[in-house]
């Protein structure tokens, strides 16, 4: 069964006639890593949106697990059952990276003694060591600080994660160590992970590569 399917969902803008997003319907499924690519202004970022239920279609549905957002608790739905990673990673500056990755899941109600043990871990497994998760993210390098952003995504134990341009602001290197990290994610722990990115050469490390122009997605051969 899929995580997450769409089903002709249409998006406008300020009552434009013209759809940012078109008539999309795709599926997506644990254990793959996906990549939706397109120029900017395409509608991919829209699309993401309204996965991660920060936006609503004005047609069509999105489901999740087999359950229609609309029937769900938003709140709790974005808290509990996906992560979201970006490009500028938005950690947070006055907090340790220990503490970064502790947050999400005291919102989850997780008590500290439980958090910290388990932040470590999922620190550890991205490559970050225990010296750098007493610094502040402004210590750390950019690919440094997206690591961080991984690993907090990771946090909550969300199994679809949405990542929006997640290599945008770092160099090769560390573009293709985060996308390792992601493809090994999915590939050995059954995460649905969702990358949005207009670089072509990000997206051939996903299983299934969509094109988005003009709102209208389509899966590449």
């Amino acid at each position: 069964m899929s995580l997450l399917t769409l089903s002709n969902v249409s998006y406008y803008y300020n009552n434009s006639e013209t759809p940012a997003v078109a008539d999309v319907s795709c599926s997506f499924d644990p254990g793959k890593l996906y990549a939706i690519v397109g120029p900017s202004g395409s509608g991919k970022s829209t699309l993401l949106s309204m996965m991660a239920g920060l936006d609503r279609p004005a047609e069509g549905s999105i489901a999740f697990d087999g359950q229609n957002l609309e029937n769900l608790d938003m709140d709790q739905y974005r808290r509990e059952s996906i992560s979201m990673i970006f490009q500028a990673f938005q950690l947070f500056p006055l907090l340790t990276v220990l503490e970064n990755v502790c947050y999400p899941m005291e919102l989850c109600n997780v008590k500290p003694a439980e958090a910290r043990p388990r932040a470590k871990k999922l620190l550890e497994s991205v490559g970050i060591k225990q010296e750098q998760m007493k610094r502040f993210p402004a210590h750390l390098s950019g690919g440094e600080q997206q690591r961080v952003a991984i690993a907090r995504s990771l946090a909550t134990g969300a199994k679809l994660i949405l990542a929006d341009e997640p290599t945008g602001n770092l160099d090769v290197a560390n573009s293709k160590n985060v996308m390792d990290i992601l493809h090994s994610l999915a590939h050995n722990q059954g995460y649905c992970i969702i990358v949005v990115t207009h670089d072509m050469e990000i997206a051939k490390a996903a299983d299934i590569v969509f094109r988005m122009k003009d709102g209208v997605l389509t899966q590449m051969p």
